[in-house]
């Protein structure tokens, strides 16, 4: 990339292309830039307005990309703005009812983004809301059960949000569900295991696969969610324990797992797990370890992986290809 970046973005657009924001080096980043699968060449686009890392990212029905909140080095923010990709500028839209970080975004089949949870630099919060992007306006809609940050939120087949997991003044094993149709939120069955910084996977099958975090120590637990039943499973153990790690849905319906920070190590190992077995396989590593990293699933199948930070390089400006 041309710019080494941790805690960034990463989306994969209408066009084929995968658009990289913000994240930091050195201090928080405006930056933007896209990767082209067919060239494997990075050009720098158009600047967002803010700075921000631990941001999120939505890619909208309309082909333009949401980024809200953040934090740019001192402060949560609440604001907002839209990239388009057909002239490659930003524009901000309006500001969210909240300041946040380490939050969830997950674009609704309704066209709406919901966004949950996160720290406003104060406290860890429980309010969500919703951005329609055929006003440019934020909804206040219904408070999370659990106040919560570093969780995670899968849109489930049948349109729902399952939320689970995260930190609140103490590892959480809690889930909830949002029914988009009511605005309200549910408690469901909890996790086997308290944990933060995991990932979420929603299987062909439309099972959740919750992967690794933390809690006291790491993980290298995982669990299976029924959107059916409310029920968690546990399921095959990853081979490595591992946290702030990505978890990627292949064509293939299996599941790619890939660094991290474990068992006092950054990672560059990478696993793949198999529904159908329940089993995890460990496959060839990285070529470089990193944590907070992005992963994304091209639309030739293959699996692109940026950035991120590791004890050794620093904060990293290189990309590999699965």
């Amino acid at each position: 990339m041309t710019n080494a970046r941790f805690g960034h973005t990463a989306s994969l657009l209408s066009n084929g292309k995968v658009l990289v924001t913000g994240g930091n080096y050195g201090g928080s980043l405006n930056s933007a830039e896209l990767y082209d699968p067919s060239t494997g060449n990075w050009t720098t686009t158009g600047s967002m307005t803010d700075a921000r890392q631990w941001h999120t990212e939505s890619v909208l029905s309309n082909g333009k990309v949401l980024v809200t909140g953040g934090w740019n080095g001192s402060t949560a923010y609440n604001s907002a703005e839209l990239y388009d990709a057909l002239t490659s500028t930003w524009t901000p839209t309006n500001n969210m009812n909240n300041a946040r970080e380490y939050h969830t975004a997950s674009f609704l089949s309704n066209g709406k983004v919901l966004v949950t949870g996160g720290f406003n630099g104060n406290i860890t919060l429980n309010s969500a809301e919703l951005y329609d992007p055929s006003t440019s306006t934020w909804i206040t809609t219904g408070n999370m059960t659990n106040a919560r940050e570093y969780h995670t939120a899968s849109v489930l087949p049948n349109g729902k949000v399952l939320v689970a997991g995260g930190y609140n003044n103490g590892y959480l094993n809690s889930a909830e569900l949002y029914d988009p149709s009511t605005g309200t939120w549910t408690t469901t069955g909890s996790m086997t295991d308290v944990r933060q910084w995991h990932t979420a996977s929603v299987l062909l099958n439309g099972k959740v696969l919750i992967t690794g975090g933390w809690e006291v120590f790491d993980l290298n637990s995982a669990e299976l969610y029924d959107p059916s039943t409310g029920i968690w499973t546990t399921t095959g153990s990853m081979n490595n324990a591992r946290y702030v790690h990505t978890a990627s849905l292949l064509s293939n319906g299996k599941v790619l797992a890939t660094g991290g920070f474990g068992n006092s190590n950054y990672l560059n190992s990478a696993e793949l797990y198999d529904p159908s077995t329940g089993i995890w396989t460990t496959i060839s590593n990285m070529t470089n370890a990193r944590e907070y990293h992005t992963a994304s699933v091209l639309s030739n199948g293959l699996v692109l992986v940026t950035g991120g930070y590791n004890g050794i390089t620093g904060i990293l400006s290189s990309v590999e290809l699965y």
